[in-house]
């Protein structure tokens, strides 16, 4: 009987080695930046990885109250956007371990199904805390100055989640196809917040949808709820955004560009902005009409192939 071979290991520093073993390296990564608090002279600088730096602090306007604390940007965040990329791709690794792979197992999916079957389940999970930190800090901008000192910290992490999400596609997902998301703009802020919110909860939709098909075929309703929700979401989308970038700044009375406070109210940029928006948005349409056409021919070949299949066949006179 002939000894079966081990496979060979991947090299150092490889691709294969880097999906392999990506999650351990964070894992350790993660373990040393809280190894650096159990040291004094390394603490603040580990301090620095996990929260927001470049804080300021207003003074009382008047006797008797407390001063308040808040946060703008600045190049000091990247050490944080760093720690919570490193933070991103170990909670990936575990929800692709613990939940999605002992789901697989069960399932005994095609090749083909388990690839999708663990894209929409990590974008699922994805979708869902984004969509529930849109809705959560929004509630927060309706009172602005009850929760000025937590929203900037809140809007910071949500705006990051996205970016979080396009580094652990480029380091760790070399074999699978990802969706890319758009990064986000720190202006119009309170706009860019309702059009992810509404996004992000059609994305969901589509994923959950596609979890339930791939494990039944036969599931078909929910494809009608997501495309219906589609549309909607994208003319709310065109709605919004010609509403406050075209005639709600245009009517502003601060028109002029100041880059210090961060105004940039003026024509070539708004019409910058809607034309970004509206071709965004045409594209998606597009490729919306696409699969829906694609799925309709589909779905009559189909129906042909059956009609022929149940139709009676004539038989054969035997000769003589």
């Amino acid at each position: 009987m002939a000894l079966r071979r081990k496979g060979r290991s991947p090299a150092f520093f490889s691709h294969e080695f880097f999906i392999q073993n990506h999650v351990d390296m964070m894992s350790v990564l993660i373990a040393c930046f809280l190894l650096a608090f159990m040291f004094e002279t390394t603490a603040n600088g580990a301090l620095m990885f996990l929260t927001v730096q470049h804080n300021i602090t207003i003074p009382p306007e008047e006797e008797g109250e407390e001063s308040m604390t808040v946060y703008e940007y600045g190049a000091r965040d990247c050490a944080t956007v760093f720690f919570y990329t490193t933070v991103a791709i170990v909670l990936h690794g575990m929800v692709q371990e613990h939940i999605l792979d002992r789901i697989n197992r069960r399932l005994h999916l095609s090749k083909a199904k388990h690839g999708k079957f663990n894209e929409s389940g990590q974008l699922v999970i994805f979708f869902l805390l984004l969509f529930l930190g849109g809705v959560y800090i929004l509630a927060f901008v309706r009172h602005p100055l009850q929760y000025q000192h937590k929203s900037f910290v809140a809007k910071l992490m949500y705006f990051i989640d996205p970016l979080l999400r396009l580094k652990l596609t480029a380091l760790s997902l070399y074999l699978q196809k990802r969706q890319k998301f758009p990064t986000c703009s720190v202006i119009l802020t309170r706009l860019g917040f309702i059009l992810f919110v509404v996004h992000y909860f059609v994305e969901l939709i589509f994923h959950v949808c596609r979890i339930f098909f791939l494990i039944d075929e036969d599931y078909q309703r929910g494809f009608d709820v997501w495309a219906v929700l589609f549309v909607l979401g994208r003319l709310m989308t065109l709605t919004m955004s010609v509403l406050t970038i075209g005639f709600g700044l245009a009517r502003s009375d601060n028109r002029r560009l100041d880059i210090a406070t961060g105004n940039f109210n003026i024509l070539p940029i708004r019409v910058c902005c809607l034309a970004v928006v509206c071709l965004g948005q045409a594209w998606m349409m597009w490729k919306f009409i696409n699969f829906q056409l694609r799925r309709w021919r589909e779905y009559i070949l189909w129906h042909a192939n059956k009609k022929k299949q149940l139709a009676p066949r004539p038989k054969r006179e035997l000769g003589m």
